[in-house]
């Protein structure tokens, strides 16, 4: 054997051996929590360390709002300043995401039900709306099957109900790769976090800065765990099967932009069709995260849904328009529209 293909031999071999370092070093990494918000205040739980801050008036009928996958508090806002007048409105952040402490295990949508619920009750808060946007949609699901006695009202953004409509992850599957992901995660610049992220949104929308920082803050095993617990719980059993179960008041809203969520129409058909009395919406000028990109439209449908008496068994509510007019009644069988254009966060304000 020559020497040049030795030294190249145990060039590999030293580079293998610093990936698998690597990996084990990214996979065992934990971290507490730390207020990351103004009004950001920890929960020292059972579960583990929840961040979670409080706006509007106490008394007030609550409304609790669960971001997505590798998202924190900050995406909801936009909308917070629309629901706060009239409602305690409480947001958490997720187990390995945002403030909240990032542990070595416990990501499925189970496990995160259980902790927001712990924070709910040291709150005293129950009889809510709860509001779950994609992987918050699932957990929010969760909580009302563990604990119904929080949850009056249930709404789904951009959450489908089983895993036939595409991959929720926002970034290159090689990232979930054994050893390699592990290594990527470490070196990802800016501006291939900002282009992974840009899926979450109608084409053209400018990604902001602070979610850029929000995927940063997430461990390895919290980015890595999250979607295939997500998974896990959806094959089990669909989500409309799921909250028809619950018996509680459903609404569900999807971006007609959706580039993650493959027919975000035929999603809310199957939730219309699974859940008697289903509200559902599909958002024009919307990608993934209408509560991002039209907040002013998502937080009107919010308010009347948790203000409003439930509608009747089988009705459903459809097509918003382009200018947020209030939605016309329509049955399951309407033609199903596609809107287009992109809306910037401050349109809807």
């Amino acid at each position: 054997m020559g020497t040049r293909l030795k030294v190249g031999i145990g060039i590999v071999l030293a580079l293998l051996a610093l990936l698998v370092l690597n990996a084990l070093v990214v996979d065992g990494k934990t971290e507490k929590a730390e207020a990351t918000v103004e009004g950001g205040r920890i929960l020292d739980l059972p579960g583990g360390e929840i961040q979670a801050v409080e706006h509007g008036p106490r008394g007030g009928s609550p409304i609790v709002l669960i971001h997505c996958f590798s998202c924190a508090l900050d995406w909801w806002d936009g909308i917070v300043p629309l629901l706060e007048r009239d409602h305690r409105v409480v947001a958490v952040d997720l187990l390995g995401h945002g403030g909240s402490e990032k542990p070595g295990s416990g990501y499925t949508p189970q496990n995160q039900a259980q902790v927001v619920a712990e924070a709910l009750k040291r709150l005293r808060v129950k009889d809510a709306t709860v509001v779950g946007h994609s992987l918050g949609g699932s957990v929010t699901v969760a909580l009302a099957e563990q604990d119904p006695e929080l949850v009056a009202r249930l709404t789904i953004i951009d959450m489908p109900p089983d895993n036939s409509y595409g991959d929720l992850g926002f970034i290159a599957g090689l990232a979930f790769q054994p050893v390699i992901g592990e290594a990527l995660w470490q070196i990802k610049p800016d501006f291939s976090v900002r282009d992974g992220l840009e899926v979450a949104f109608a084409p053209g929308y400018e990604v902001p800065d602070a979610f850029v920082e929000d995927v940063k803050r997430l461990t390895y095993t919290a980015y890595d765990d999250s979607p295939g617990g997500n998974d896990d719980f959806l094959d089990e059993e669909p989500l409309e099967q799921r909250v028809a179960a619950t018996g509680r008041p459903l609404m569900v809203l999807m971006g007609a932009e959706e580039q993650i969520v493959n027919d975000p129409q035929r999603a809310l058909d199957q939730y219309a069709e699974g859940v008697p009395g289903a509200e559902t919406h599909l958002i024009p000028g919307a990608g993934h995260s209408p509560n991002v990109e039209r907040p002013g439209l998502v937080a009107k449908l919010i308010l009347r849904f948790a203000e409003g008496a439930p509608k009747d068994v089988g009705s459903s509510v459809r097509d918003v328009t382009e200018r947020g007019q209030e939605p016309q009644q329509s049955s399951a069988g309407t033609s199903r529209k596609r809107a287009s254009g992109v809306r910037s966060a401050t349109d809807d304000q």
